[in-house]
């Protein structure tokens, strides 16, 4: 039995450790989320409810995205949601009560969330808090300051129409496709400069069937949800921004040496300031670039809503689903895996889920409850792939 597990272990070991891996296990799970919701709800697969579906979504990839960049470094960011609160609160206040240019306050709005990731990751850093504390206690107090900027009503609504067009304007269907094309050339050249790198190193490269087949996947799946979004109202805008921020951030972390960093820093800290990283000033841009990510899915959280509201960011699950959303698409805990790309598929797989449910009349306690063994699931599959107990 024991040789058995060994070996089973063993082979999703070298599963995870190939890049094209690390993506099947959520690309499996939501395949079967979507068969079986295809078959038992035919509303489900629908061009307009898979529409619905991407735009409700959104915000929790955004903030998934930004908290993957944090627990690559081994760290945890609990203030996300709180952080993306209050750049949503500062945007729906310059906006609506003060009479700010939309475009200011949407700069405004993500300097205060980068400003406010920096100020963490500093006390986190230099201080020597654990990032656990620091960013438990800004989850509370970014609260607190939220309430503060929305006033005694907790809430504002977001009429700008700037803002609005954000998550309710279209584009043409030709100009659609044009961007799907363009972010799978980019995704392919990125691919094939990192694989040139490798060789020009001597490191051990990707073979050229993996790179293909991964290069494939993600052009099948940019060009089905082309064909079904133009099939219902066309690609929204917010997909095409949302898509371009994801792929950036994928370079960044990548093909930078700030992204060799994060890794480097995630597999051992000590070893990477051994070898002249400055884990320090890493760290506090990590959690700095988090901030700003976050900001902006405050922004997308306030035009998807028309509103902006503290049950709405702050009080209700969007932080657990956000960092349900990482380690569902293949983020380790443990720091040192992971790509925003699998954080955008996890949402996507927290989103189905309720999605489905919603449509089958499942209840919050279902919904709840079937998140909960699915994250519970990815985790260990993360610490059997890694052949180590988290208790140990």
């Amino acid at each position: 039995m024991n040789a058995r597990m060994h070996k089973f272990q063993s082979r999703l070991q070298r599963m995870r450790a190939d890049d094209l891996g690390q993506f099947v296990p959520v690309l499996a799970s939501l395949f079967v989320i979507w068969a079986w919701f295809g078959v038992t709800e035919p509303a489900f697969l629908t061009a307009r409810n898979v529409h619905f579906l991407l735009m409700q979504s959104a915000v929790v990839a955004t903030l998934a995205v930004g908290v993957t960049i944090v627990l690559l470094i081994g760290d945890i960011d609990l203030s996300i949601a709180a952080v993306s609160g209050v750049g949503a609160a500062l945007l729906a206040v310059l906006v609506t009560n003060l009479g700010v240019p939309a475009p200011l306050a949407i700069f405004a709005a993500l300097a205060a969330g980068a400003l406010l990731g920096f100020a963490q990751g500093a006390v986190i850093a230099f201080v020597g808090i654990p990032s656990f504390v620091v960013t438990l206690a800004g989850l509370l107090g970014f609260q607190g300051l939220m309430l503060k900027i929305l006033g005694i009503h907790g809430a504002l609504n977001m009429r700008d129409p700037m803002i609005r067009g954000l998550t309710t304007t279209g584009i043409p269907d030709w100009l659609g496709w044009l961007c799907a094309v363009l972010l799978v050339a980019f995704a392919a050249a990125v691919l094939l400069r990192l694989n040139r790198q490798r060789r020009a190193r001597g490191l051990e490269r990707m073979d050229n069937g993996p790179l293909l087949w991964r290069i494939g996947i993600f052009a099948a799946l940019v060009s089905a949800a082309t064909a079904t979004l133009n099939a219902y109202r066309g690609v929204p805008l917010l997909m095409l921004i949302l898509g371009g921020v994801i792929a950036l951030l994928w370079w960044v972390t990548t093909a930078t040496p700030f992204g060799r960093y994060l890794f480097a820093i995630g597999g051992n800290a000590e070893s990477a300031r051994r070898a002249g990283i400055p884990v320090r000033r890493i760290r506090v841009a990590a959690f700095a670039l988090v901030g700003l990510v976050v900001a902006f899915g405050g922004i997308i959280g306030a035009s998807r809503y028309a509103s902006v509201s503290f049950n709405a960011f702050a009080g209700g699950p969007l932080l657990l689903e956000a960092i349900g959303a990482a380690v569902i698409g293949g983020t380790s805990l443990f720091g040192g895996r992971g790509s925003v790309w699998n954080a955008v598929l996890g949402a996507l797989v927290i989103g189905s889920l309720g999605n489905g449910l919603d449509l089958s009349g499942a209840g919050a306690a279902d919904k709840l409850m079937v998140s909960g063994v699915i994250l519970l699931l990815a985790v260990a599959f993360d610490a059997v792939t890694r052949g180590r107990n988290p208790q140990h």
